[in-house]
C-alpha cells in the first residue's frame, strides 16, 4: 500500500467504540489500539466525585491518550482507535468545565497542554463517529455491569451527547463519519458492519480493499 491507514471509533460511553474497533481490527487486519480505561487509578473515584477528581482523571487520560498517539504513528502497519486524543479535551473536560465539575484554573491548565501538543499530532484519516440515544447508552452501560460505572447519571450521558453532536458537526481536521448505531447490531450481524463500512469516503474504502488484497 501507498499509504498507512489510521481509523479512530469516537462517541459516548456505552455506544459500542470498543467493540467496533475489536471487530474491525479482526476484519481488516488493522492493529487496535483501546481506551485505557482500566488502567485509570482515579475513575472510580472520579465517578464518585467528579469536581474533586476531574482534573487528575482528565490529565491522565490525556497522558495515556498521547503515548497511545504516538505508538500508532510509529506502527509500522494500519491502526484503529478506540477513542481519540480530541474527544478527552473537546468533549469530556470542556463539559466538566461547563458544569462546574473542573475548576477555571485547572481548565485553562489542561487546554494549555491540550493545545500544545494538538499541532504536532497528525489526525486520523477518519473518525466513525457513533452516535446513539441516551436511553441505548444506559442499556448497554447496565448490561456491561462496570462497578464504577453505576454511578453515571443519566443527565451526564446527555450532557456528553450533545457536545459530541456539537463536536461532529464542526470537526475539520480529517473526515468524520457519524453511524446512528441504535438500530445496529454489528457484533452480531455482519450486514451491519458492512453498512458502517460503506459509509467511509471512497478514498479511505479504495485503501482498506487495497489492505486486503
Amino acid at each position: 500500500m501507498s499509504k498507512k491507514v489510521f481509523i479512530a471509533v469516537a462517541g459516548n460511553i456505552g455506544v459500542g467504540k470498543s467493540s467496533l474497533t475489536q471487530i474491525l481490527a479482526k476484519r481488516l487486519g488493522y492493529e487496535p489500539f483501546f481506551e485505557a480505561v482500566e488502567e485509570n487509578p482515579y475513575l472510580a473515584d472520579f465517578y464518585a466525585d467528579m469536581s474533586r477528581w476531574s482534573f487528575h482523571s482528565q490529565i491522565f487520560f490525556l497522558a495515556r491518550r498521547l503515548e497511545h498517539h504516538h505508538h500508532l504513528l510509529t506502527h509500522p502497519g494500519h491502526v484503529i482507535q478506540d477513542r481519540s486524543i480530541y474527544e478527552d479535551a473537546e468533549i469530556f473536560a470542556r463539559n466538566l468545565y461547563q458544569q462546574s465539575k473542573m475548576t477555571e484554573r485547572d481548565y485553562r491548565c489542561y487546554q494549555s497542554l491540550y493545545e500544545g501538543i494538538c499541532d504536532f499530532l497528525p489526525p486520523p484519516d477518519v473518525i466513525i463517529y457513533l452516535q446513539s440515544p441516551v436511553g441505548v447508552l444506559v442499556e448497554r452501560i447496565a448490561r456491561r455491569g462496570r462497578d464504577y460505572e453505576r454511578q453515571i447519571s443519566i443527565a451526564y450521558l446527555a450532557e456528553l451527547n450533545d457536545l459530541y453532536d456539537e463536536w461532529a458537526t464542526h470537526w475539520t481536521r480529517s473526515p468524520l463519519v457519524t453511524i446512528p448505531t441504535a438500530d445496529l447490531d454489528f457484533v452480531h450481524q455482519p450486514s451491519d458492519l458492512e453498512k458502517i463500512l460503506s459509509n467511509l469516503p471512497d478514498p479511505i474504502r479504495a485503501l482498506i480493499g487495497q489492505g486486503n488484497e
